[in-house]
């Protein structure tokens, strides 16, 4: 009994070894490597930036401005939007903008389908996940989630979980310097397919309503003061309960519509989002409301 006790007692060292020498491996290859595959390592890794104008949001924002359009105005900017993404990690991406000393001077939001819930995206809270024991900052936002303790004390439990994300595929991808597109452009990844006829987006499942995550970019922008816009962005005109923009402005008569700056269909790729040329369309749009009156005077 006592040799296999020994026995078991030797496959659980062997086995917790072997998942602290995974998870020392996987973080050292996200952490160190010089070619970074998404918008979060970009931004973890960097320090010290200085941009005018700051993009934040989900595809809404990843597909729809254009910096090119900021930097021939002679305004820096970078679009950190990520498909899927929601307020939640809009946030905690502004939190770790500041503490890496990123200076801002307007940052611009997306505020439309993604009010609607307080929720978070489990695809891009992958993405933090390396960094999940260097970053007090990310695991003081992350520290009342229900696997948070398995999550940080379980060695390569993290790497387990998020596997589809941050699992060996994307590791090995990491580790053998495999780039990506999404930090071309200066984070705009430009749509160009087109869904015709467009089939018409139905928001009559979604109630604006108030949102903890955009409360807290709000204090962090008051804070250190960056100017906020936040904003609707474009939907096509074939949308079900369009009223839905208008809720939002009674939840929060701060947001801009931009809903209707380019309703054309030729400009979409599909309902919810523009195509190359819209989102050029949309992005000069923005720049002329908001912008050209400061950088005339």
């Amino acid at each position: 009994m006592k040799k296999f006790a020994f026995f078991l007692l030797k496959i659980v060292g062997l086995a917790y070894i072997t998942l602290v020498g995974l998870d020392l491996l996987y973080t050292t290859v996200y952490t160190q490597s010089t070619i970074k595959r998404n918008k979060i390592s970009y931004l973890y890794e960097s320090k010290n930036k200085s941009y005018d104008v700051v993009f934040l949001g989900s595809s809404r924002v990843n597909n729809h401005f254009v910096p090119e359009v900021f930097t021939k105005a002679g305004l820096k900017s970078f679009n950190f939007g990520i498909t899927r993404s929601r307020l939640e990690e809009s946030a905690l991406m502004l939190e770790l903008m500041i503490e890496r000393n990123y200076q801002i001077k307007t940052l611009i939001l997306q505020v439309d389908l993604n009010i609607n819930t307080n929720d978070h995206s489990e695809a891009i809270r992958s993405l933090f996940m390396p960094y999940l024991h260097q970053s007090k900052t990310i695991r003081n936002y992350y520290q009342n989630i229900n696997e948070y303790p398995y999550l940080v004390y379980i060695p390569f439990y993290r790497y387990m979980h998020y596997d589809a994300r941050t699992g060996f595929r994307e590791m090995y991808k990491t580790l053998t310097h495999e780039p990506t597109n999404q930090l071309f452009h200066d984070g705009f990844y430009p749509l160009l397919t087109n869904q015709h006829p467009l089939v018409p987006a139905d928001l009559r499942k979604y109630s604006p309503k108030r949102n903890i995550a955009y409360e807290k970019i709000k204090q962090l922008c008051s804070k250190h003061g960056i100017r906020l816009i936040a904003m609707t962005t474009p939907i096509c005109s074939q949308t079900i309960n369009r009223e839905y923009f208008d809720q939002i402005k009674k939840v929060y008569p701060e947001i801009l519509n931009f809903e209707n700056a380019v309703t054309e269909d030729k400009y979409f790729s599909t309902c919810g989002h523009m195509n190359k040329d819209g989102a050029y369309q949309f992005t000069k749009v923005v720049l002329d409301s908001l912008f050209k009156p400061q950088i005339k005077s």
